[in-house]
């Protein structure tokens, strides 16, 4: 009976107005709390995180790992909440109970931070994805940076939350963060500028790299798109880099996209081609375009158009199945070439800008008129 006696005089015994009895009970219950927490972690170990290793895509696995260690660590601030309601801490002179529940509320706070700052992994592979579907590497860049972005300010919100529920007012913080934001916002306005220009480039995608663009006096080939800029290599091979946000304001002529390149040529021949002749010459020139390779057959035009000022001029107008340039030329050239030689089987000579001088006497026409008054 005296050890009876004993165990309970100090369990009746007090900390702070708390019996020991609590504080056994709050150890038991925190000490399965943390027999919780291996529990789960061996489950997503041991059992989901193999399963979801079976499924075909990543999201799954990202998602379960953005949420182990939160999920983990929330089991331990259940068990403190439980442990902060079994001890009923006092309330004078020091309100103890209430800075337990506010640090609660800061471990709950960081927690949720913690987790929404692992799920941006899961938006990164998704715009990773998307990011790699393209040819363009801005959209590869911007995915790091978006990133970052969305966790500094996931950091800077659990901050806010935090100060606040320490019982600060964060109302004279915004404010001075909203004047400060102002002043580097004007600072970096041109900075910001480009990189609006940066997204526009790529949700608009006006071109990739590797296209050939003209934008007013600029013509060239798009090198790289950075954020700050882009770099286009002139047919001079020379380098030119123009901010993006200029370069959004400029009208942009997209050669790479064009689906075929056109060919208008005016052939002349001499006025002394008999329109029979003409006629010939047109038909030759359409059944030779029809015949050829390199000419898109959905539609060209070979017409017998104008008198001219020192010919008559078979317009020929037709587009060639490739668009580069090389190719281009080369189908021009072999064109032109097949012209002649049809012009010159059929006879036909290819005029040349010439005017011609008439000559006129003026003392011969003196005499005659004199001749005349005579008689």
């Amino acid at each position: 009976m005296d050890t009876l006696s004993y165990l309970q005089q100090l369990i009746d015994q007090t900390v702070l107005g708390i019996s020991l009895m609590r504080f056994v009970i709050v150890f038991a219950v925190l000490f399965i709390a943390f027999i919780l927490k291996r529990i789960i972690a061996h489950f997503f170990t041991k059992t989901i995180f193999k399963a979801a290793q079976k499924t075909s895509t990543q999201t799954d696995d990202i998602f379960l790992k953005s949420l182990n260690k939160p999920i983990e660590f929330l089991v331990i601030i259940i068990g403190l909440y439980i442990g902060v309601e079994i001890l009923q801490l006092p309330k004078q002179p020091t309100n103890l109970d209430q800075m337990a529940r506010n640090g609660l509320q800061l471990l709950l706070t960081s927690n949720l931070a913690w987790f929404c700052y692992n799920l941006v992994s899961l938006l990164e592979y998704w715009l990773s994805h998307w990011a790699g579907r393209t040819e363009s590497t801005l959209d590869d860049h911007l995915v790091p940076f978006i990133r970052k972005t969305l966790r500094v300010f996931i950091v800077f919100l659990a901050i806010l939350f935090l100060v606040q529920n320490l019982g600060y007012s964060i109302s004279g913080l915004l404010a001075s963060l909203g004047l400060g934001g102002l002043a580097v916002a004007l600072a970096a306005k041109d900075s910001l500028s480009n990189i609006f220009g940066s997204l526009m480039i790529l949700l608009d995608r006006p071109f990739t790299i590797g296209d050939w663009i003209k934008a007013n006096d600029l013509e060239g080939t798009v090198e790289e798109i950075g954020f700050r800029s882009t770099r286009i290599r002139t047919f001079a091979k020379t380098l030119i880099t123009i901010p993006n946000s200029v370069l959004m304001n400029l009208s942009i002529d997209n050669y790479s996209q064009m689906p075929k390149r056109r060919i208008k040529l005016t052939v002349g021949v001499t006025y002394n081609t008999t329109p029979a002749q003409m006629r010939q010459a047109v038909a030759a020139i359409r059944t030779m375009l029809k015949e050829h390779p390199a000419i898109h057959q959905d539609f060209f035009l070979v017409n017998f158009t104008d008198f001219g000022a020192s010919s008559l001029d078979i317009m020929v107008y037709c587009f060639t199945t490739s668009t580069v340039w090389g190719e281009y030329l080369d189908a021009r050239e072999d064109i032109c070439l097949k012209i002649m030689e049809t012009l010159a089987n059929m006879g036909l000579e290819i005029a040349f800008p010439s005017q011609t001088l008439y000559l006129h006497d003026m003392d011969q026409e003196k005499e005659e008129k004199k001749e005349e008054s005579k008689s």
